[in-house]
């Protein structure tokens, strides 16, 4: 009876060493998708009013969390039934990855007009203001299923030659620790100004320290915001370059003298900028075929 608890035992000692390891490999693999989660996240959740940035933040986590609870499921049957979709789900992840990462630099150097709705203005009313808060945060949530799966699918492919309560374990803690992770530095960032503003008020000497940091993460918001959106393309150029040069052979021979990290974002630079020019001849041909009915 006791050999048997001891035996029990060992097993689980074993399965936490087994899944705190690959919880790292999983980690590592999903920190360059994580930097673009971060960003976007960060501009969707900034522009609102004060005293609705958490009520807002607090509602696309919340979708976040849902999203997750209906992916995790898809993905751990299609690794128990289907293991090779797992790798196919992946590498049409990638190209979307890639494509958003050139397109986020096409429209850097081609830049168009985008209406973004103030929430502050004087003349819209508050029926208006939760009908315009309603849409963005539903616009973020679609926008955190998308980047969920690929997590989930990252995190999956790293430990998918591992034993399924070990894939469900490692998986989940990474799903967790993201959206905690995510969401929790989103809702420092976008506060960043409103602790400025307060250090500023509170301040009573004009060149005391108090009001030399709140004025420096006040004007610190916009840029941070905009570093996380350089970081977050080269990130997501690097993380679907990663997963071409892995799992596709004619990808991990291209350009065998260079390193790796250098090796992947030409990759992913070269795949997304043909995916960007195939939609944009899409989109191009069907604007044609709608005109001429």
């Amino acid at each position: 009876m006791a050999s048997g608890i001891f035996a029990i035992l060992d097993d689980i000692a074993v399965l936490l060493d087994d899944v705190a390891l690959m919880s790292k490999v999983a980690a590592k693999k999903t920190a360059g998708i994580l930097g673009d989660d971060l960003a976007v996240n960060a501009e969707k959740a900034s522009g609102f009013a004060s005293a609705r940035e958490i009520p807002v933040l607090w509602a696309i986590t919340k979708g976040s969390f849902l999203n997750k609870l209906i992916i995790l499921p898809l993905a751990f049957l299609l690794s128990a039934f289907l293991p090779a979709a797992v790798t196919v789900v992946l590498i049409l992840g990638g190209l979307y990855l890639a494509f958003e990462g050139a397109e986020k630099i096409y429209e850097f150097f081609f830049p168009h007009a985008h209406s973004k709705e103030s929430l502050v203005a004087e003349d819209i009313t508050e029926s208006e203001i939760l009908a315009i808060e309603k849409e963005r945060v539903k616009s973020a949530i679609v926008t955190d299923f998308i980047l969920s799966v690929e997590i989930i699918i990252i995190a999956l492919g790293s430990v998918v030659e591992q034993a399924l309560l070990t894939q469900i374990i490692v998986v989940s803690l990474i799903a967790i620790v993201a959206t905690v992770g995510v969401y929790g530095i989103v809702a420092l960032i976008v506060r960043m100004d409103e602790l400025g503003f307060k250090l500023i008020k509170y301040s009573k000497n004009k060149k005391s320290f108090s009001k030399w940091l709140g004025l420096l993460l006040v004007q610190a918001l916009p840029k941070v915001i905009k570093s996380l959106t350089v970081i977050g393309t080269i990130a997501l150029l690097l993380v679907s370059g990663g997963i071409f040069v892995h799992n596709i052979d004619f990808f991990h021979h291209y350009l065998p003298n260079i390193p790796s990290l250098i090796n992947e974002f030409i990759v992913g630079l070269l795949v997304g900028f043909i995916c960007l020019m195939i939609v944009m001849a899409f989109k191009k041909m069907w604007g044609l075929i709608k005109g001429n009915k």
